[in-house]
């Protein structure tokens, strides 16, 4: 006989690159890569999340390891309803649930049809309500900002396939930018920079623990001024010789790697004040703006929009979970629940 139980709230925050499930009273409890791994001759599920990801780049020809969203929005409809019902299996302790109560953010530049896609693969897994939340405003909820007041807060949410940038005032958003440019970009130009400058060809793994480990808006300088230059392993194949090679990448070749890519960010940011009013851009001058997802860890990327826009810049305390702490602790209040995720609808 199948477990059942009652109402279990729960927000999703269903990105690119990973997936985080927040279940009300227990919090976070589920925080896996959006990766799937099928095999196409027995068309079954081979393995999700973390499990799947480890397969990337090394799967044979009856295996396909796949990355069922792309740029925030679901590319793969049955994909991404097969992996967020073994992710909800994984996250929840009875082998099923109903009439559950469902938050799940979703990038601001996303369409009607998109928001509906969503929408339906949650009502799928027995969904009894479903609210779809930005994730502008998921993330400023998650990051402690205070979304109803009238003095306006600004938000930049860096995650795996967008950039979303929001200013909040009153339980809505007042302008928004939605650029799908942000970490899986960042990958890719750290794969190009590697392969154009070290003749080496290296893996998306690779690129993500390069960005992790050395990545970099702007160097450090020592007391003489000097840039402080920390190095890497990188390995991968080399594009002369066709053999593996180990060689030494260094936290400025990353930072001219992403120069590019932390240019479009920031003038996202710019772009987003310019259509803020002028009051509310004066909110904004004063209390600065609050950088969360994965890429608004890049190392020095705060200083680097302080210097560029003259506005504070700080990271949030829980930069990585802010749009999934953000998705269930919206369920605290219904109410302003449905203001928020309505203001979607209005605008």
């Amino acid at each position: 006989m199948m477990n059942f139980l009652s109402v279990k709230d729960m927000g999703i925050d269903l990105g690119t690159a990973n997936t985080l499930i927040y279940i009300k009273d227990s919090g976070i409890v589920l925080n896996e890569p959006s990766v799937i791994a099928v095999d196409n001759r027995r068309n079954v599920t081979l393995a999700v999340g973390r499990e799947a990801k480890d397969m990337i780049g090394k799967a044979p020809a009856n295996i396909s390891v796949i990355r069922p969203l792309q740029d925030g929005v679901v590319s793969d409809f049955d994909k991404t309803a097969d992996m967020l019902s073994e992710f909800i299996a994984k996250a929840v302790s009875a082998n099923r649930i109903k009439n559950f109560r469902v938050v799940v953010g979703v990038p601001s530049g996303v369409t009607e049809v998109e928001k509906r896609a969503v929408e339906e693969i949650v009502r799928q897994m027995g969904a009894s309500e479903v609210y779809i939340l930005e994730e502008p405003m998921a993330a400023a909820i998650g990051a402690g900002l205070d979304v109803d007041s009238a003095t306006a807060c600004m938000i930049a949410d860096i995650g795996g396939g967008t950039t979303d940038i929001a200013i909040v005032a009153l339980g809505g958003i007042v302008a928004s930018t939605s650029i799908r440019h942000a970490g899986d970009k960042f990958n890719d130009a750290i794969i190009q920079y590697v392969r154009k400058r070290h003749s080496l060809l290296i893996g998306e793994k690779t690129a993500e623990k390069l960005k992790i480990q050395a990545g970099a808006a702007c160097l450090d300088t020592d007391e003489n001024g000097d840039e402080i230059i920390k190095t890497v392993k990188a390995s991968g194949r080399d594009i002369i010789s066709g053999l593996p090679k180990i060689i030494d990448v260094t936290n400025r070749d990353i930072m001219l790697a992403l120069q590019e890519s932390v240019d479009i960010v920031i003038d996202g940011i710019k772009a987003t004040i310019e259509k803020a009013p002028p009051e509310i851009a004066a909110d904004i001058a004063e209390s600065g703006i609050v950088l969360s997802g994965g890429g608004g860890l890049i190392y020095n990327l705060d200083k680097l929009i302080e210097k560029r826009t003259g506005m504070k810049a700080t990271i949030a305390e829980n930069a990585f979970e802010a749009v999934a702490m953000g998705t269930g602790m919206s369920l605290n209040d219904i109410e302003k629940l449905k203001v928020y995720a309505s203001s979607v609808k209005r605008r």
